[in-house]
């Protein structure tokens, strides 16, 4: 996935399976080499940024990449039903639900639609964590969003006996990235497992 990126970023992506035949292989099943959990950004396109083809990435997204019942099972899907050895869970900078939640802790904050609100509560620990650090200075949108996102990784785990055993079997590792808007590169923040093995 890494040497996609960095034909992204170059440049010189090579659209890989993506041709008739390849759809045709992959129409009586799938065994993604990856799952994807990402944010919904509309400049976050998985396939695209990673120069993936037609069945190589398994993709989950929602705003501010937040864990919830169903991208859980939607991992779990992956990791035990169609062998994926590796899930990436992707966050990017200038990401809005981030952005949101460090609003959202400001003394005069005005109050957010109920459903906003419940996407963006699982990020708002990062922020204030990140607040708390700063001793008063503005929050960094790119630290509390590098905390969500160890956050979320870590949580995955907690939330989910199938993928922490898989981990912990040397089955399956999770990569925590950041893709960078300007760049398009993927930065690798945090990895759990055996990263090489899944790769």
């Amino acid at each position: 996935m890494l040497e996609g990126n960095r034909r992204f970023v170059d440049g010189t992506p090579q659209h890989p399976r993506q041709d008739v035949e390849r759809r045709h292989e992959l129409a009586g099943g799938q065994r993604p080499r990856a799952a994807l959990f990402g944010c919904s950004d509309s400049r976050l396109a998985a396939e695209i940024i990673f120069d993936e083809g037609l069945g190589d990435l398994f993709v989950i997204r929602n705003a501010g990449q937040v864990v919830s019942e169903s991208a859980v099972g939607s991992l779990e899907y992956a990791v035990a039903v169609l062998g994926s050895p590796l899930i990436v869970v992707l966050a990017h900078d200038a990401c809005g639900a981030v952005q949101a939640a460090i609003d959202s802790t400001l003394p005069d904050a005005p109050a957010l639609p109920a459903l906003i609100w419940k996407q963006i509560a699982p990020i708002v620990p990062a922020a204030r964590a990140v607040a708390r650090e700063s001793a008063g200075a503005s929050i960094d949108p790119e630290l509390v969003g590098r905390e969500h996102l160890r956050e979320t990784v870590g949580e995955i785990l907690h939330r989910s006996e199938l993928i922490s055993a898989a981990v912990a079997e040397g089955r399956v590792a999770i990569v925590g990235a950041n893709y960078r808007l300007a760049e398009g590169a993927v930065v690798p923040v945090v990895a759990v497992g055996d990263v090489d093995a899944a790769a």
